[in-house]
C-alpha cells in the first residue's frame, strides 16, 4: 500500500471516529411566549439548562434553534425544533443528515404523563405513547429503535383535561422542584455522551 493511500485511509478512519463522537440532542417543545414555560416544553427547558452550564448560546437556523458544545472529546449538538411539536420529525431528520449523526447518536427528550413528577427515564426504545412529537420522529426516521429521554409531569388532571394540563404552566411547587431537577437531567445528557446508553440508564433511570 502507497504512503498516500496510507494517510487517505487514516484520515477516513479518523472523519468516522469524529462522527461516532457526534451527538444530536432533540428537545421537544412548541415556539413561541405562550407555550414556553408549559410543562409540554420540558424537552426545551433542560436544553437550557445543559447549554447554560457549557457556555453554550442558542442561534435560529433551518428548522429550530442550535447550540453546540465540546465536552470530554464528545461534541453536542443541541435543537429546538421550530416546526411546533407535530411535525418535529421533519427537524430532526435533517439535522441528522446534515450533520451525518446515526440513530444511536441521537436523543429525544419528552415530557411524559406515565411518569411521576420530576422523575427521569432513558430507553433505547418504544413507543410513541400517544406523544405527537414522538409519533412525527417514528414516521420520519420510519423506526422506533432511537433513544429517548422522558421527564415525568405527573398525570395532576381530571378525565379529558390531558391537553389542558400539558399546554398549562407549572405550578409554584413544580417550579421550585425543577430548580434542583433540570442540572440532574443536564448530567444525564452528557453521560449518555461520554459513558454510553447503558450505563447512563443504569445510572440515571428513576432518579
Amino acid at each position: 500500500m502507497s504512503c498516500c493511500s496510507s494517510l487517505k485511509n487514516l484520515f477516513k478512519k479518523e472523519a468516522k471516529e469524529d462522527l461516532m463522537k457526534k451527538f444530536l440532542i432533540i428537545g421537544l417543545g412548541n415556539i413561541g411566549e405562550k407555550y414556553e414555560n408549559t410543562r409540554h416544553n420540558i424537552g426545551f427547558r433542560i436544553l437550557d439548562e445543559l447549554a447554560k452550564e457549557h457556555n453554550a448560546s442558542f442561534e435560529t437556523d433551518k428548522l429550530g434553534d442550535i447550540a453546540k458544545f465540546r465536552f470530554k472529546g464528545r461534541t453536542f449538538i443541541l435543537l429546538k425544533p421550530s416546526t411546533y411539536m407535530n411535525l418535529s420529525g421533519k427537524a430532526v431528520k435533517y439535522w441528522m443528515t446534515k450533520e451525518k449523526i446515526g440513530v444511536d447518536n441521537v436523543l429525544v427528550i419528552t415530557d411524559d404523563l406515565n411518569i411521576d413528577f420530576g422523575t427521569i427515564r432513558l430507553k433505547s426504545k418504544g413507543s410513541d405513547g400517544g406523544h405527537n412529537g414522538l409519533k412525527d420522529i417514528q414516521e420520519k426516521l420510519n423506526t422506533t429503535k432511537y433513544p429517548r429521554f422522558r421527564f415525568g409531569v405527573g398525570a395532576n388532571y381530571s378525565k379529558g383535561r390531558q391537553v389542558d394540563f400539558v399546554l398549562s404552566e407549572w405550578s409554584k411547587e413544580e417550579k421550585s422542584v425543577l430548580i434542583e431537577r433540570l442540572p440532574v437531567a443536564a448530567k444525564l445528557i452528557t453521560s449518555f455522551g461520554t459513558a454510553g446508553l447503558n450505563n447512563t440508564m443504569s445510572n440515571f433511570n428513576g432518579k
